[in-house]
């Protein structure tokens, strides 16, 4: 993690070594403001298309136009609709015909400006559009500054499950711009830290304490969160460069998710019920429970995430949230189609405690199964 130059002083670089697919997360304050001299250098006499949503394109579509004009580029917009059922073949096809229909070519370069929806959406559409245009990430969100934006996966829905169609497309440069932070709502950045917290829980319990600690001048904005956000990339970053296309370890990065995507699968994607960062919440108590469960993680741990988690305003129980109940046999059809799932074999990431996330594969279904049910007829310590 490298100091930005002198009048940035509050930027900072993260580097995702990758051999010839390397590239570089900035974060820090006005960048959307310097996005246009970022892309020209990279591409320099290329056509941009800006692929984002209504909400981000009302509130911050101008500032990014022009930078793009002051940097010469030529740039057309496309928005979809905010929220995650945008990320479905039906919205997938009509951005890459709008981006045909543009006429942009190979050489030319496409901006995915939103949230994780927007990232995953249009990088998936940059990785098949003529095999393959060029991309930049301008996370808008969070929870996308921190997580979806880094590291190259892309796709989008399938009725069977979440982000099950797509491919890895890394980006050529992430511009994490911090002050966008301070539109967010609460409940948006409460979801975006539950994907921080989880960074502390796979293998940096200081970083967890230091949340702990921390967590109100993270929420305030400002050093505390662009440390945050930072910590979160090159945690991240550390990763993927060992283990780009999820083989191995990169597997630890879905703490939480296992549990949090069958819940998001089970209401249907609405963003009114669940939100992708409250789903990875849940899931993440989830699996320090079954942890407990299955004797792999002391009690103590389990109460100190399921403290931590509520005390920032996060769901720690299935039961928080509303409308129609779940059932165990419906959730456990959606850990089926998991993306973890090898030879029908259910695996999990599972913990010894805190900062201490491991694989745990072939886990039995009848386990996790039994767990749930218990779970969903009680109140549990969530």
């Amino acid at each position: 993690m490298n100091g930005a130059a002198s009048g940035e002083a509050a930027r900072q670089v993260v580097e995702i070594d990758l051999g010839e697919r390397s590239y570089a997360i900035h974060i820090g304050d006005g960048l959307i403001a310097d996005a246009g001299a970022h892309i020209a250098k990279l591409f320099p006499q290329s056509r941009v298309v800006v692929v984002t949503d209504d909400n981000v394109k009302a509130a911050h579509g101008a500032t990014l136009c022009a930078s793009l004009d002051l940097a010469g580029l030529t740039h057309h917009t496309l928005s979809v609709a905010p929220g995650e059922k945008s990320k479905s073949y039906d919205v997938l096809e009509t951005v890459v015909e709008g981006i045909l229909a543009a006429g942009l070519e190979r050489g030319d370069v496409l901006v995915a400006f939103g949230g994780g929806v927007v990232g995953d959406l249009a990088g998936f559409a940059a990785g098949i559009v003529r095999r393959g245009m060029g991309f930049v990430q301008i996370p808008t969100s969070l929870l996308a500054q921190v997580d979806s934006s880094v590291g190259g996966k892309t796709g989008i829905n399938s009725p069977h499950g979440k982000n099950l169609v797509g491919l890895f497309n890394q980006p050529s440069v992430v511009l994490a711009d911090t002050a966008i932070l301070d539109t967010l709502s609460p409940r948006e950045m409460r979801a975006g830290y539950a994907e921080i917290a989880k960074y502390g829980l796979i293998d940096r319990p200081d970083f967890f304490e230091w949340l702990e600690n921390n967590h109100r001048a993270v929420f305030a904005g400002g050093e505390a969160c662009a440390h945050a956000v930072a910590t979160s990339c090159q945690a991240k970053a550390d990763v993927v460069k060992v283990d780009e296309r999820e083989q191995g370890a990169r597997a630890l990065l879905n703490l939480g998710h296992t549990f949090g995507h069958a819940l998001e699968a089970g209401v249907g994607y609405d963003a009114d019920r669940l939100v992708h960062g409250e789903g990875v919440a849940i899931g993440m108590v989830l699996a320090h429970e079954f942890s407990c469960h299955m004797n792999q993680c002391g009690f103590e741990a389990m109460e100190r995430v399921i403290a931590h988690l509520r005390e920032v305003g996060l769901p720690t129980r299935i039961d928080q949230i509303p409308g129609e109940p779940f059932s165990a046999d419906q959730l456990m059809e959606a850990i089926a189609q998991d993306k973890k799932v090898q030879q029908g074999a259910l695996t999990f990431i599972l913990t010894h405690g805190i900062g201490r996330a491991y694989i745990a594969r072939d886990v039995p279904a009848n386990e996790v199964h039994s767990f749930l049910a218990h779970k969903l007829t009680t109140s549990g310590v969530g």
